[in-house]
């Protein structure tokens, strides 16, 4: 086996099949890279037995064959030689691999690809219609709400509900929640519900490249293509919580404020709050939001006053600072309304303005106020 190879080009493959590799396994195999040459095009795959991703590399291919390559060993030594020719010269009985380059050889130990597990069996059900960019946009918007409690796996991952020319996004860690409506995206299943594990989403997020993105759900497993990378992730099959039941309709108090005074005085108050309770206190009158925080056991407390609009009696509540920060970070209209009926139930957050063919919610549960 034998091809050579651009390094700043094997770099970018390599950065991407690496994303996958697991951090501990029980399968030393899944450490490894696959390499497969197959004349002029050389195939990188990893796998952490729920997802697998192939990245392709155009080389100059010169024998056929393939080899296990310990994974974060060849990442880290291609990444340190920086816009050179590299030439691989593997030897398929021995496994040994030889890199060489204008100043230097070097020389790692493979494994034999039998022990590398199988690439799984996808029959998809159609291609989804849906472009990289707005798929980086649905990930942008919910992941940030999905939840890391294994004992809850429904989730942690975001619940893709395709419709009749649209998708419906959710996510939710029980303390908040984002569901987010995008129009004009074309299936070939009318009403199915699949939930995407947060892990590859993250993958597909930084992997899409601009322009059309082939996307593909089968059973059990969700196919993405963009460029020469494809990634194979396995669904997380698990009924996902009702998440219209906790969405309130009847949150008539309304709060209008400018998203940016808010999240600065947000952030600048938080830093005096317990570290234990993150808690902030909201107090709400018909021009006025002030924000509060304390922290008793140091001795600390910070107030600030901002303008507001809000049309209901006057009320106070406490949030976990860091939930109205993440809202407030992924809100892009200048102003957002919050939706309140009472300091002990969900609030509702959307943005003043939405953008064309979309509709964003996002839902945070209030905590209870210390004495």
């Amino acid at each position: 086996m034998k091809f050579s190879a651009h390094s700043n080009e094997l770099q970018k493959a390599l950065s991407r099949a690496a994303s996958v590799l697991p951090t501990r396994s029980t399968h030393p195999a899944l450490e490894n890279l696959l390499f497969e040459v197959k004349g002029n095009m050389l195939s990188i795959t990893a796998t952490d037995m729920d997802i697998s991703m192939t990245c392709g590399v155009v080389v100059t291919g010169l024998t056929d064959g393939a080899v296990l390559i310990p994974g974060k060993r060849i990442f880290d030594a291609v990444k340190s030689l920086t816009n050179q020719q590299m030439m691989f010269t593997i030897d398929i009985e021995s496994r040994k691999i030889k890199m060489a380059t204008e100043n230097g050889e070097y020389v790692l130990q493979g494994e034999s690809v039998d022990e590398f597990p199988k690439k799984p069996d996808f029959k998809g059900e159609g291609e989804i219609e849906i472009t990289a960019e707005t798929l980086r946009r649905i990930i942008s918007k919910t992941i940030f709400s999905v939840s890391a409690d294994e004992l809850r796996p429904a989730m942690m991952g975001v619940l893709f509900q395709f419709k009749e020319s649209e998708l419906c996004s959710v996510a939710t860690d029980g303390h908040r929640l984002v569901k987010m409506i995008t129009k004009g995206i074309k299936s070939p299943m009318s009403a199915k519900d699949i939930i995407i594990p947060a892990k590859a989403l993250n993958i597909l997020s930084k992997l899409a490249e601009d322009g059309a993105a082939k996307m593909e759900v089968g059973a059990g497993h969700i196919l993405f293509q963009s460029g020469l990378t494809t990634l194979v992730s396995r669904l997380i099959e698990e009924p996902y919580p009702n998440y219209q039941s906790v969405i309130p309709s009847d949150n008539t108090k309304e709060l209008m404020v400018s998203k940016d005074q808010m999240l600065a005085s947000v952030r600048r108050v938080a830093l005096f709050s317990s570290v234990t309770t993150h808690q902030i206190r909201m107090s709400l009158t018909t021009s006025e939001l002030t924000i509060t925080a304390e922290d008793v056991d140091f001795g600390s407390e910070a107030k600030e006053t901002i303008a507001c609009e809000y049309n209901g009696d006057e009320m106070e509540m406490g949030f976990n600072f860091g939930y109205i920060v993440d809202i407030l970070t992924h809100m892009e209209s200048d102003e957002v309304i919050f939706k309140f009926s009472s300091s002990t139930r969900a609030g509702v957050v959307v943005p003043r303005t939405q953008r064309e063919n979309e509709n964003v919610l996002m839902l945070v549960m209030p905590v209870r106020l210390n004495p």
